[in-house]
């Protein structure tokens, strides 16, 4: 039985179901991560997860959700309630985990904020997307055609393609069904983030 979830929770769902694309900001160090931000800001993307693998990741988040209102801004990597604590202390909107943290969960529903914790199997995919939404990692290991199986007996199911999409990709992973798709380094790869955003709203478009 699903999760009853909050009106909170609810309008992030919904965010994220609008922007359809949610870039994940990993870089060598806060600065790096805070350039690639505002180019994409910059591009008119106004939703994108940091992630805690990025040093420094604490004041970045806290920075951007006092400076940036306008932006939904989230927490990737999150793999320890130590982790969540700090991401919600700095003001997460939304937190991001790479596979199931049982223990990250009632630390996200005592702040009321959306945990998108990740899983591979229909049974991980079915408990995450049963709290909201659900983080299929790696996408590429199974491909479009995994999406559509899992779609198939999991109805309704929100899930975030995340994982080995493209700038070129992330069109296939939606028309597949994903409830948004994730794209990484792809995003920002040379240095052309305006380029890459235009040639993905295009394909989005097309």
């Amino acid at each position: 039985m699903s999760t009853q979830l909050t009106p909170a929770v609810r309008a992030v769902i919904e965010h994220l179901r609008t922007a359809r694309i949610v870039p994940t900001v990993r870089a060598a160090d806060a600065d790096a991560a805070d350039a690639v931000a505002r180019e994409l800001l910059t591009a008119g993307i106004t939703t994108f997860e940091f992630t805690a693998t990025t040093p420094g990741w604490e004041g970045l988040v806290a920075g951007w959700t006092a400076d940036h209102p306008e932006a939904m801004v989230g927490l990737g990597t999150v793999t320890s309630t130590h982790i969540a604590e700090q991401a919600l202390t700095a003001g997460a909107r939304f937190l991001v985990s790479p596979f199931q943290v049982p223990e990250v969960r009632p630390v996200a529903d005592a702040a009321d904020r959306l945990f998108v914790e990740g899983g591979l199997t229909p049974t991980e995919l079915r408990a995450a997307a049963d709290r909201g939404v659900a983080k299929l990692f790696p996408a590429h290991v199974g491909g479009l055609a995994y999406l559509k199986s899992l779609l198939a007996v999991l109805p309704g199911a929100r899930i975030m393609a995340t994982g080995g999409v493209t700038v070129d990709t992330a069109a296939d992973w939606l028309a597949a069904g994903a409830f948004t798709a994730s794209v990484g380094s792809d995003l920002y790869r040379g240095g052309d983030v305006q380029a890459n955003v235009a040639r993905l709203r295009a394909s989005l478009h097309a």
